[in-house]
């Protein structure tokens, strides 16, 4: 059997916060704990509010209301609550809290910042009277275009406050995807920045927007965080106004507008390759509860703690690292840059010297740091890390016990959890409590009915399956914004009353679960399928592979081929691929030995560090690759044409 990468040591865990919450259910096991969640999720969610004492200012009263069907659901009935006050005004009123780090910024060139609970809240009030100053209130959105700035984090929490609309955009985001996206939310003001710091060079951003503003008949004002050192020839229009025009000092807190829970809180757009973008809706109470409940219980961040993922705020983890972690008075750290840059031990020495409690990453991050050796994050003193944070796509083993044993020395499970824009959090996640497997997602998250059904809608053990929720949970979006067949036809037109996801998942018949990358990028191999990380993690599974990419061709004879796309640990390394391609059917089975298998030099990936498959197969059989806007390497997709149009003309 194969041996834990985590075994918690009596004393981690009775400090849990896991823990606490357990005695309190009356609980012996987290297990125990993940049954008694969805035997009544009623009691469950209203267990977590009062545990972490999330402050309503009107109390709900009802926790739940299905009536109008499941998919509707909503929650904290009666209740009002709104987010501004309970991450950031009530702890500037705790003596104990209020002049402790709130949000900590670095940048590429090591500078840095801090803003104290006392600080963020009064530049929030500057930020949310600027907001009202210019009609902005409950109904109309709000866009943030800004890099990993504290800007960013009082934005959020501004729009917060006044009861508006907050629409996080990825920060690498090109016109075309800005416009789509703030069109479709209808945004009358946007906040942006001059420019972000990217790989030692200062990455303009307003441009992108100015160019987008056209298609954006909406937006009324621009807000503009005017960075030193910004290019002449950024220009300003007759609808820009300066960030510190914008916000200039007030006499006294502002209040915060009363937001039922209910009220939509934010507008996160989902990334796809193709289509219009997909808007989902969270609202003020359902996503500050569940990301809250992810913050303690999963990560066990606690009072005081630094929390740092390497992400943007465009995506969900950024929303759900600021707001999970200001409900429990933690401190946020923003890196603003490229995680390799000016070094690739960079990120170790960012999480040393702010003492990060709680570190979050990539496999593809990982991958591509362990290529640079083991003696680097030794240098630097990582003792501080509790707990390492995953998501977003599977694990080879080999990177994540690398992550496990060389840069966490064994003393920092990885909490590697499975979630998505629209879940709000997360479904599957393991617990600091309990013993981990290497690469898996441990059990069911606290309060989530998941399982695993076949193409019938049966459950399955032992077998990849369909991802699937019984039962709804806060966070749960409510709806495609403007759209709500669409949201009906994604998520519950498979499965009748039942929520597909739209991963593919196995539980096996130990309890562990794992991801094998989205059901849609399956490959379907002569009526065998199977997902593209099970061959991924073969091929890196071999010294001279530093990462790999897995698609599935239309084939005439077997319906789809397996293509492996893989790049070396060295530049001068052996071509290796007719050892990769027998390797993977001894190990998969003869059906699944690839078609093709293809080294090249680099693999497209976001800026989040995911390689793009979909645009990868797109660009394979000589399609539309779609919205390239988020890509850090969309040159990388030239090596694949290359690569593929090479061995289709080698076939000849």
């Amino acid at each position: 059997m194969q041996r834990y990468a985590w075994e918690p040591t009596p004393d981690r865990i009775a400090e849990a916060n896991v823990t606490r919450l357990m005695r309190k259910a009356g609980s012996a096991s987290i297990d125990e704990l993940r049954r008694s969640s969805v035997a009544d999720i009623d009691w469950y969610w209203d267990l977590v509010v009062h545990d972490l004492e999330l402050p309503f200012d009107r109390p709900y009263e009802r926790v739940r209301d299905s009536s109008a069907g499941v998919e509707w659901t909503k929650w904290f009935i009666g209740g009002q609550l709104n987010v501004a006050t309970a991450c950031v005004d009530r702890w500037r009123h705790d003596p104990d809290v209020a002049d402790t780090p709130a949000v900590i910024h670095e940048d590429e060139t090591g500078e840095t910042s801090t803003l104290s609970y006392r600080e963020l809240a009064e530049a929030v009030d500057r930020a949310a009277a600027g907001l009202r100053a210019r009609g902005i209130g409950k109904g109309d959105a709000v866009g943030v275009f800004l890099p990993m700035i504290p800007e960013a984090v009082i934005s959020a929490y501004a729009i917060a406050k006044v009861g508006a609309l907050y629409v996080p955009l990825f920060s690498g985001f090109a016109a075309s995807a800005l416009a789509s996206r703030l069109d479709d939310a209808q945004a009358r003001l946007v906040i942006t920045a001059d420019w972000s710091w990217r790989r030692g060079r200062r990455g303009p951003m307003k441009p992108a927007l100015d160019e987008a503003l056209p298609a954006c008949p909406s937006v009324e004002t621009v807000v503009v965080v005017e960075r030193a050192d910004t290019d002449a020839a950024v220009r300003r229009g007759p609808i820009d106004v300066s960030w510190r025009e914008f916000a200039a000092p007030v006499d006294g807190p502002v209040a915060a507008a009363p937001t039922s829970a209910e009220d939509p809180l934010l507008l996160g757009y989902t990334s796809g390759t193709t289509g219009r973008p997909k808007g989902a809706v969270h609202t003020h109470a359902g996503f500050l509860v569940k990301v809250a409940s992810e913050v303690a219980y999963e990560f066990d961040l606690r009072r005081g703690d630094v929390f740092f993922w390497v992400t943007d705020m465009g995506w969900v983890m950024g929303p759900l690292s600021t707001f999970g972690t200001h409900a429990l008075g933690g401190a946020l750290l923003l890196y603003e840059g490229a995680p390799d840059t000016p070094a690739p031990d960079r990120l170790w020495q960012v999480a040393a010297r702010h003492q990060v409690s709680m570190f979050g990453v990539s496999p593809t991050l990982v991958r591509a740091l362990k290529a640079h050796g083991d003696e680097l994050p030794g240098r630097h003193d990582l003792s501080g890390v509790r707990t390492f944070g995953s998501t977003g796509e599977p694990w080879d083993e080999d990177s994540y016990w690398w992550l496990s044993d060389v840069v966490g020395g064994g003393r920092a499970p990885i909490i590697n959890f499975s979630g998505g824009t629209e879940i709000g959090g997360a479904f599957l996640a393991p617990f600091v409590v309990e013993p981990i497997r290497p690469c898996s997602l441990g059990g069911p998250s606290l309060g989530m009915d998941v399982d695993v059904f076949d193409a019938s809608g049966r459950p399955v053990r032992g077998e990849l399956g369909e991802l699937v929720c019984r039962q709804p949970w806060p966070a749960m979006t409510r709806g495609v914004w403007g759209d709500p067949e669409r949201y009906r036809e994604a998520y519950w037109s498979t499965f009748p009353g039942v929520w597909r996801h739209g991963d593919w998942a196995k539980a096996d018949l130990d309890g562990e679960w794992y991801l094998f990358g989205r059901s849609d990028e399956a490959i379907n191999v002569a009526g065998k399928r199977v997902g593209p990380a099970e061959v991924e993690s073969v091929l890196v599974a071999h010294p001279g592979v530093a990462e790999a990419a897995v698609i599935g061709v239309p084939d005439v004879d077997k319906g789809e081929a397996i293509w492996c796309y893989w790049t070396p640990t060295a530049a001068e390394g052996e071509d290796v691929s007719d050892e990769l391609r027998a390797a993977i059917g001894g190990e998969l089975g003869k059906p699944f030995t690839p078609a093709r298998v293809l080294r090249v030099d680099a693999l497209p990936k976001t800026r989040s560090a995911k390689i793009m498959r979909r645009a990868i197969r797109a660009v394979t059989i000589g399609g539309d690759p779609g919205d390239l806007s988020g890509a850090e390497n969309p040159e990388a997709l030239e090596l694949i044409r290359t690569a593929a149009g090479s061995a289709i003309a080698g076939v000849g």
